[in-house]
């Protein structure tokens, strides 16, 4: 027994359109509503229909567009480094192809889930670049299902099949503590990023791991959203404390919390390095600009761009180098730590 395959006059039939009305909502036309286009992908899912390979090769092989959603508030978005620079990144190697970024900005993963597939199912982009993994991140399975080009910003753990680039968390971290700990801090905090989000998880995991090893007097970590506002709160919540049991060191996730709790410890008349030192991660212009400048633990996050887009590439053409590890974030020590007062 032979069973018929699904076409494109079945989905329009289920939809009760044409099937121009499909092919104008699969290829991103102006022609239907929204309700319609949001119609047709339904059924389309329902029926598990997509446009063949086939006829996406006639259309034209050449990837136009790569597509990266970000769950960030554009205002936020807009003043963190690292994005910027990684954005930068990947630019640099798009334009070697002639190649557009459809940026987007999401609320939560599961809408990335369902814009992915809209931008793949409606041709809008050749492939995408996803970041900021969670644990049972469904964007795994919803990539998995489509057939669709991906690169996955994280590590494997978190990425299942998928091809992925990733730093190692966990190494940066210790290096991070073991560092501090030999200046002689015996009392360190780390202020952290989102607590959903796969590398925070990580960073947490490894930093108490440390300070455990190293059997420290004091180990404090606060989550955050990765704002300076956010920054600033956590950081006046550790330096209120009176000694001992305020800590003499903190690790921030990002620069700008770390130049947020630089200007809180001025605020709280503590001096850096003198009182607190100050370390953060992703380096960036922003901590060389600061008095004093911020140590860091320093990667090329512009070349992490670059290379993420690299191996999008690679995976639309099969020729790319897989997955892989780039360097592990290098300590850059600055004028925000030293010794503690004894």
């Amino acid at each position: 027994m032979t069973t018929s395959r699904v076409t494109i006059k079945d989905v329009a039939a289920l939809a009760g359109v044409s099937k121009g009305a499909v092919s104008l909502a699969f290829n991103h036309k102006p022609g239907v509503s929204e309700a319609t286009r949001d119609r047709i992908f339904r059924a389309a899912r329902e029926l598990g229909w997509a446009p063949s390979p086939t006829a996406r090769t006639l259309a034209g092989s050449r990837v136009d567009v790569v597509g990266l959603a970000i769950c960030r508030p554009a205002r936020q978005l807009g003043l963190e480094p690292f994005y910027m620079e990684f954005i930068s990144g990947v630019e640099s190697v798009l334009i070697e192809h002639s190649c557009g970024l459809l940026l987007r900005l999401v609320r939560h993963v599961e809408e990335e889930a369902g814009l992915q597939e809209s931008w793949w199912r409606g041709r809008q982009v050749g492939g995408s670049i996803l970041v900021d993994f969670r644990a049972d991140d469904p964007r795994v399975a919803a990539v998995e299902r489509l057939g669709m080009p991906v690169v996955a910003v994280g590590h494997p753990s978190l990425t299942g099949g998928l091809t992925s680039v990733w730093t190692d968390d966990a190494t940066a971290v210790r290096e991070a503590v073991h560092y501090l700990a030999a200046l002689g801090h015996r009392r360190i905090a780390r202020v952290g990023g989102a607590a959903a989000l796969g590398h925070t998880s990580t960073r947490t995991a490894a930093f108490d791991e440390a300070a455990r090893a190293l059997e420290l007097a004091g180990a404090w970590q606060v989550a955050t959203d990765y704002s300076g506002e956010a920054g600033a709160r956590a950081t006046r919540s550790l330096l209120t404390a009176a000694p001992p049991d305020r800590p003499t060191a903190i690790v921030y996730d990002n620069d700008i919390m770390a130049v947020a709790g630089l200007a809180v410890a001025a605020e709280m008349g503590l001096g850096v390095p003198d009182d607190v030192s100050l370390l953060a991660w992703d380096d960036s212009q922003l901590c060389r600009i600061t008095h004093p400048p911020l140590s860091a633990m320093s990667h090329d996050v512009h070349g992490f761009g670059a290379d993420a887009a690299r191996t999008l590439f690679g995976v639309i053409t099969g020729e790319g180098p897989g997955s892989h590890q780039v360097p592990t974030p290098v300590l850059t020590p600055r004028g925000s730590t030293a010794p503690p007062k004894v």
